[in-house]
């Protein structure tokens, strides 16, 4: 990207705020331009513009740090999911985020999981609302391999039903990984899970995967819902 004449490099108001952001974005800044830029009125009233300082390559990590601080979630996420951010910034911000999740509300939590960064997977997948699992199971990068990762015992029944009602119900691997997380989780104490978290799972499978899975699984009543001898009629 040619570099702005040093003239052009002034701030607002002297600069209209379009151009203004667009230098935000700018490679090549010049010598304290973007701790100037952090100064502003305007952005300490607008924390989501600081987000381009803060990931910018050029950001000292003194200022990097210190903007960090300011960023409201959503701009960490932005930050975190930005693949032209600084990689010490995509950091940090993933990091704020883990330490932010406990005290999220429903609603953010809900936002925030449809694009959550890799590290904050496993505290998504252990959130008890279903709207936020539902999220989370529409994450656009999220691959059966991570998915599976993550079905593990104990299984709850948020999780179940979230996953019931997803785009992975016919996907034979979840559903053999669910039946499996299901198995072992029915005799915990409050497991608050029934048999009939099963059913969608079995008639994802084939005759030839019920079998199987049915060999691998330890409760009695499960274990002939399973087998394909138990078929129904229907």
């Amino acid at each position: 990207m040619p570099r702005p004449s040093p003239t052009s490099w002034a701030l607002p108001p002297d600069v209209p705020w379009p151009r203004f952001l667009r230098l935000l974005r700018h490679p090549d800044p010049p010598r304290g331009w973007l701790e100037s830029a952090a100064e502003l009125p305007e952005l300490k009233k607008r924390p989501l513009l600081l987000r381009w300082i803060a990931q910018h390559p050029k950001a000292s990590a003194h200022l990097r740090s210190r903007l960090m601080a300011r960023l409201p979630w959503r701009g960490l996420a932005a930050v975190a999911a930005d693949p032209a951010a600084h990689p010490q910034a995509r950091q940090q911000a993933t990091e704020k985020l883990q330490q932010l999740w406990p005290i999220l509300t429903t609603g953010e939590r809900r936002s925030l999981a449809l694009h959550a960064p890799r590290p904050l997977w496993a505290l998504v997948w252990r959130t008890p609302a279903i709207s936020v699992l539902a999220a989370f199971l529409q994450h656009p990068k999220l691959g059966l391999e991570a998915l599976t990762a993550l079905i593990q015992p104990p299984l709850r029944p948020p999780q179940a039903e979230a996953l019931a009602a997803s785009r992975w119900r016919e996907c034979g691997p979840v559903a053999e990984q669910v039946l499996q997380a299901l198995d072992r989780s029915l005799a915990l104490p409050d497991s608050g899970l029934a048999l009939g978290h099963a059913a969608p799972w079995i008639k994802a499978l084939d005759e030839d995967t019920r079998l199987l899975a049915a060999s691998r699984i330890v409760t009695p009543t499960l274990r002939r819902m399973v087998h394909p001898r138990r078929l129904d009629t229907d």
